[in-house]
């Protein structure tokens, strides 16, 4: 039996960093009911989204500590840390925090649909800050599948009396931004640290201003916090700020960050569907239709084009 030649070996890393994308994109998709649950409404607050914000990055920074201790990881270089720098701003500050404001007062099927934009925004940032080129069939894959997410949106808004342009959108779409930009720099020294180590460094980094911050806004009566928001908090600290990077950073490297960002297409519909039991937002016939059209976009853009 021949030994497997290095387009076989290729072709599996393209295949298996596409899947750690898929399994990225959906630790991530709980982040926004997690979120909600955690944060509670205007009507019903629960955990406020500053400490939120800084609990989360605090107890994924504990772990990255850990996690770097025990690896013995060696430091760094100091090129490293203007990428390092952007990942912290966009995914341990803007996005969590911007996020958990706007959830105070959107459900997270709503948020959802804002946030559904994170793949054109993601693809656009990787091919100016990484320089990674794709045939037009891939721009017109992704556009397809963006184009279904906003008819998507404006077919359930339009269901709901009208969808408007509030405050929180726009909280969530400069987050979403803010997110692309943590991870496509991430993504770009990956190759050079290794994917666990990149986020671990990442949350590291911050834990001298997350953990003070946590401390000091640490609820002065903890106990009126729900167990549901406590859990919500620990899996938005321990998941989606931390142990979901390790596949998706992985999966951008291996994949390529152009291509691996459109699995972030299927978000809004795993999001909806793990809203369904945590938060009792209904999944329905329409939603379930549109996510079919955007898996179906997401395959097709892997089939029909690759980077140049």
């Amino acid at each position: 039996m021949s030994a497997p030649s290095d387009s076989d070996s290729g072709d599996s890393r393209l295949v298996a960093g596409f899947w750690l994308g898929v399994l990225g994109v959906t630790s991530f998709a709980i982040t926004l009911p997690a979120t909600r649950l955690a944060t509670g409404s205007a009507a019903d607050p629960q955990l406020d989204p500053g400490f939120l914000t800084a609990g989360r990055a605090a107890l994924a920074g504990l772990l990255s500590v850990g996690f770097l201790l025990v690896t013995r990881s060696s430091w760094p270089k100091r090129a490293h840390w203007p990428a390092l720098g952007l990942a912290i701003a966009g995914n341990v500050i803007a996005y969590p925090l911007l996020l958990a404001w706007a959830l105070r007062s959107v459900t997270a099927t709503h948020a959802a649909v804002i946030t559904a934009l994170a793949p054109l925004a993601t693809a656009v940032v990787a091919a100016r800050v990484l320089g990674q080129r794709a045939r037009p069939a891939f721009w017109a894959c992704a556009a397809v599948g963006s184009a279904l997410v906003i008819l998507f949106s404006w077919i359930r808004a339009g269901d709901q009396g009208g969808f408007g342009f509030a405050f929180a959108d726009l909280l969530l779409v400069v987050a979403v931004v803010a997110a692309s930009v943590g991870y496509v720099y991430g993504a770009k020294i990956t190759p050079e640290l290794g994917a666990e180590r990149v986020i671990c460094w990442v949350c590291a980094a911050a834990l001298p201003l997350s953990l003070p911050a946590a401390l000091w806004m640490w609820p002065t009566d903890a106990s009126v916090i729900r167990p549901i928001s406590w859990a919500a908090f620990v899996y938005v600290g321990s998941v989606s700020m931390w142990a979901g990077f390790f596949a998706w950073y992985r999966g951008l490297a291996w994949g390529g960050a152009l291509r691996v960002s459109q699995t972030q297409l299927l978000q809004p519909f795993l999001t909806m569907l793990f809203a369904w039991p945590l938060l009792g937002e209904q999944l329905d016939a329409v939603s379930i239709g549109f996510a079919l059209a955007v898996v179906a976009t997401v395959f097709a853009s892997r089939r029909l084009s690759k980077p140049q």
